[in-house]
């Protein structure tokens, strides 16, 4: 017996397949070469359809980690291919599910005499390419790469169930939206049509990291310039650093050639885990806008005749989004209190909380709004 079709499949097909169109186009007058070409409707409802059947299944207890990657073989780089395609079934995939289930490797996915099928396996994937993801079970990720070496993905929806959230391309373009927020939607970072040149958003990797890690974390983001950041943070700081740990700062200066660039890129990868990692201790971690470490675990307290954060606007870039006004308690516990009203007191600074369950939260201040923003921003991270 076959699997029941899955509604939400056919509901979000159109729109994704609407999404890499116009991705194509514009990407094609910018000059850029698109090697993956945009899967039709049907394609995508297809692709979406079995992930979703084959992350409700088990092999052996082990929930299967997959992710389906639409292009030809030969538009891959290195594609490890099999002597026999496999069919595009729940069962298949699950079968398969062990030995692609590590960061970084995707089924490939392509049309053939017999219909779509798998190919093979390919671990680079060229810019624009399709890619369905199985984050969890019932939980996917519909996404892009963005033109880096390396680096997050530009996720384009997320579906659970029969909830579907398509990302708010417009969201970047709203008054007040920090960097870190345009460069995880990525449709209007430079990085998006990046030919060659080395790019990296530190601060989009160390999001990433401290959601991986799975502790919860708050990092502060402060001005290089001032240390006027100090008067909000509880002193003596537990775990002060001095002189300030440079190794990022330096990493990021850089622009190695194309030899270097994948130790180089390594090197990023270990030093932005490593602070990302301090953040699972209790208390902030405080970074320069130059990614120069100041502290980890530094108590925040609010600043000397500064009032109490009472009110944040809430948003998440996610298409039907309204935005709401709330106590910062309804976001969360200590941290996000504890965020709110350091940027509220620092209003040049950016503070990033991951939350133990998966949520993510960026608070910046909005002289537009005149308080604090909250950008709920877990259904770009995923």
């Amino acid at each position: 017996m076959s699997d029941p079709a899955y509604p939400a499949a056919r509901i979000v097909a159109p729109r994704v397949q609407e999404h890499f169109a116009l991705h194509e186009q514009e990407a094609r007058r910018r000059g850029r070469t698109v090697l993956a070409p945009p899967p039709d409707a049907d394609t995508v409802e297809a692709l979406i359809d079995v992930a979703f059947w084959a992350s409700l299944r088990r092999e052996e207890t082990y929930i299967p980690k997959i992710s389906l990657a639409f292009l030809a073989p030969e538009a891959a780089s290195h594609p490890l291919m099999f002597g026999r395609p496999l069919p595009l079934v729940p069962s298949a995939l699950v079968k398969v599910a062990p030995a692609v289930e590590r960061p970084g490797i995707h089924l490939g996915v392509s049309h053939g005499e017999n219909g779509l099928s798998v190919w093979g396996t390919v671990r680079e994937i060229p810019f624009l390419c399709f890619v369905v993801e199985v984050a969890a079970p019932g939980l996917l990720v519909v996404k892009h790469h963005r033109g880096e070496e390396s680096g997050k993905f530009v996720n384009v929806a997320v579906i659970e169930g029969d909830q579907i959230k398509i990302v708010d391309e417009q969201a970047s373009s709203l008054p007040d939206c920090p960097p870190l927020l345009t460069s995880l939607l990525g449709f209007d970072s430079p990085a998006s049509w990046s030919t060659g040149a080395v790019s990296v958003n530190v601060l989009v990797q160390l999001a990433a990291s401290m959601r991986a890690h799975g502790r919860g974390g708050l990092l502060l983001v402060v001005s290089s310039a001032s240390d006027d950041w100090r008067e909000s943070i509880v002193r003596p700081i537990p775990y002060a650093v001095v002189p300030p740990f440079p190794e990022l700062s330096q990493l990021t200066r850089g622009n190695p050639d194309e030899k270097l660039r994948r130790p180089w890129q390594d090197a990023v990868n270990r030093a932005v885990d490593a602070i990302a990692g301090l953040t699972a201790v209790d208390g902030a971690t405080v970074l320069t806008n130059r990614y120069e470490l100041l502290a980890f675990g530094a108590k925040i307290a609010r600043r000397k005749g500064s009032p109490q954060v009472e009110q944040v606007t809430v948003t998440e870039p996610v298409e039907g989004n309204v935005a709401m006004t709330v106590h910062p308690t309804q976001l969360g516990g200590t941290r996000h209190l504890s965020a709110a009203q350091f940027v509220h007191d620092q209003r040049d600074a950016v503070a990033l909380v991951a939350s133990q369950d998966g949520r993510f939260t960026v608070f910046a201040w909005s002289p537009c709004e005149a308080m604090v923003h909250a950008h709920k921003v877990e259904t770009l991270l995923l």
